[in-house]
């Protein structure tokens, strides 16, 4: 209440000190006027004549001209102003007193908050985005309300499933896939995406369930390349390494140059001992069969030397440098990869999308540090 009072008082200083001078008529300032000019000749003109510097004649009509003239400015500096004019500027300073508080209590009151407490601007911040997953939050749960009524609706749990896996509500997005599986059929995105869901609901380990899902999405599309990573991952984490690199190989050679995914099958190959070099075409495939151990390995020795020199003069090829920071480690240099790794940071330092890229694909080959 007592800030409210401050307020108020402060407002009302500050219009006061605006429109006063609106409810005041104007005065006449005598000081530097022409009127006291005209009185001091008349006083210097006494003291003249009573000096003998003028002539009593010369004196009288110095005092007429003076007199006539100090007629003329005082009627002009007397003149008051009209009364209507002060009347309208005293009607307009009472309205504006009046009016000017309570349009901003008008405006203030459905959109301020009187009672907000401080807020700092750290939580500010994080509450921007806690505030958008509380959005997103209420919007799932609108659109769980929603499948309940009607849980039919297999573009519903199309869109709910990746959303609550987004959230981290895995068994929930387990349900979802398997009722978009029911209400939208077959296919092997889905049965992949389940297969997913069930192994983040594990912790990342691929189950027998969830290689299933994974076996199912294969049999769909042998081309699939999530249940193909999976289906490695599963390989991997049984143990069965050389299977593994087998099957991100063959998921590898068929993938577009440009694929997003990329990079995390590269670098699961290389964690497997299955690395390669840097591509090599058919030509040289098929060259290097009839090469001996060591020309082979002068042959991709010097291929590794070109990615290096390459790099050096153009540094923004962040896979590339990944290749060549994966090359090294699967020649059992640790050295030149650490080296590799730091230029590769100094070349994309200002990049910072690229350097993000970067560190993720040096984390997944052990040199996050």
């Amino acid at each position: 209440m007592t800030l409210w009072f401050v307020f108020a008082l402060m407002t009302v200083a500050a219009i006061f000190a605006v429109l006063w001078p609106l409810g005041r008529s104007a005065r006449v300032q005598n000081q530097g006027s022409e009127v006291v000019v005209y009185k001091d000749q008349l006083t210097e003109i006494e003291r003249d004549l009573a000096s003998g510097l003028i002539a009593a004649p010369e004196a009288a009509a110095a005092r007429v001209e003076i007199s006539r003239r100090l007629l003329a400015a005082a009627s002009s500096e007397t003149v008051s102003e009209p009364t209507s004019s002060l009347k309208w500027r005293r009607t307009a300073a009472v309205l504006a007193l009046v009016g000017l508080p309570l349009v901003a209590i008008g405006v203030y009151m459905p959109l301020g908050s009187p009672r907000l407490q401080d807020f700092p601007l750290a939580q500010r911040e994080r509450g921007s985005g806690s505030g958008m997953a509380r959005s997103l939050e209420n919007l799932v749960v609108q659109v769980e309300q929603h499948l309940e009524k009607n849980p039919a609706d297999g573009r519903g749990w199309n869109v709910l499933a990746p959303v609550l896996q987004r959230l981290g509500r895995f068994d929930d997005a387990v349900r979802a896939y398997r009722n978009s599986l029911t209400y939208n059929g077959e296919s092997p995105e889905r049965r992949s995406d389940l297969g997913e869901a069930i192994s983040a609901a594990a912790g990342g380990v691929v189950t027998a369930e969830a290689k299933t899902e994974f076996e199912r999405a294969h049999a769909l599309d042998a081309d699939d390349p999530k249940a193909n990573y999976f289906l490695g991952l599963a390989a991997e984490q049984d143990g069965r390494k050389d299977e593994a690199a087998t099957i991100w190989r063959a998921l590898l050679a068929k993938a577009p140059a440009d694929a997003p995914w990329r990079p995390l099958v590269q670098s699961s190959l290389a964690r497997v001992g299955g690395g390669t070099m840097p591509a090599l075409s058919d030509e040289t495939i098929a060259a290097s069969k009839d090469m001996s151990e060591g020309d082979r390995g002068a042959m991709v020795r010097g291929m590794v030397e070109r990615l290096a020199t390459r790099l050096k003069q153009n540094g923004d090829d962040v896979e590339g440098w990944l290749r060549l920071v994966r090359a090294y480690l699967v020649m059992g240099d640790r050295d030149k990869a650490v080296g590799a790794s730091s230029d590769a940071r100094q070349a994309v330092a200002k990049d910072g999308e690229r350097l993000r890229q970067l560190n993720e694909g040096l984390k997944t080959l052990g040199l996050d540090g």
